[in-house]
């Protein structure tokens, strides 16, 4: 029985991925025609697993530094905490985008968020906490269907930056080697072993945060 919730679950999950309607490079378009350059844009993060970053990792912070030194961003938020590894997410991405020449003090740390509706969510709050007023989250086009609906509900001025492939294949894939072992946390526990499955599909959901903070 508890299998047959999950396999349901998560195909209401990819099944209102499907009926998504807006692509990748009309969230794109949409979000430069209403402004040319963010204040900031947010991005989600990825477990790190030593010694190197993943694909998806990669993948997020590329395109954010792309939209960096392209104008369309002056500062780039990373989101994340330590969830299901020892390092928190966000200062590891931060990390990678140094060394792809990022100036350390226009990189953001939120080291709050477990979940992807919390990245978005703490993500934005914080740039409005430091004056930001144009804000667009920069994630995958998976992840940003994820998070569409709830950003569209909560969220109303939040824009949508999505990677699109054609171009992120244009751009250096280096794998540079970063510090990471001095970013680790010792005697670390992860989510999976401290939040039953049930509590942590409930904090995806953003069940766990309070908007009235």
């Amino acid at each position: 029985m508890f299998k047959i919730i999950i396999y349901i679950s998560s195909a209401l999950v990819f099944s209102s991925c499907i009926l998504f309607q807006p692509s990748a490079k009309k969230l794109n378009n949409r979000a430069l025609r209403t402004h040319k350059q963010y204040d900031a844009v947010i991005v989600p993060g990825v477990p790190f697993l030593e010694p190197k970053w993943d694909r998806t990792m990669q993948m997020r912070v590329l395109w954010a530094i792309h939209l960096y030194k392209n104008g369309s961003t002056k500062k780039i938020i990373m989101s994340g905490s330590s969830v299901y590894s020892p390092y928190v997410e966000a200062q590891i991405m931060k990390l990678y985008a140094i060394e792809f020449g990022v100036p350390a003090d226009d990189i953001i740390i939120e080291d709050k968020a477990q979940h992807s509706t919390e990245n978005v969510w703490y993500g934005y709050k914080l740039a409005k906490s430091l004056g930001h007023e144009k804000i667009a989250l920069c994630t995958d086009p998976f992840q940003t269907r994820m998070t569409y609906r709830f950003g569209k509900r909560r969220l109303k001025d939040l824009k949508y930056l999505p990677v699109i492939f054609d171009t992120l294949k244009t751009l250096p894939h280096l794998e540079p080697e970063i510090n990471y072992q001095a970013h680790k946390i010792e005697n670390f526990t992860p989510i999976t072993e401290t939040q039953s499955f049930w509590f942590r599909f409930k904090g995806t959901m953003g069940k766990h945060i309070n908007f009235k903070e």
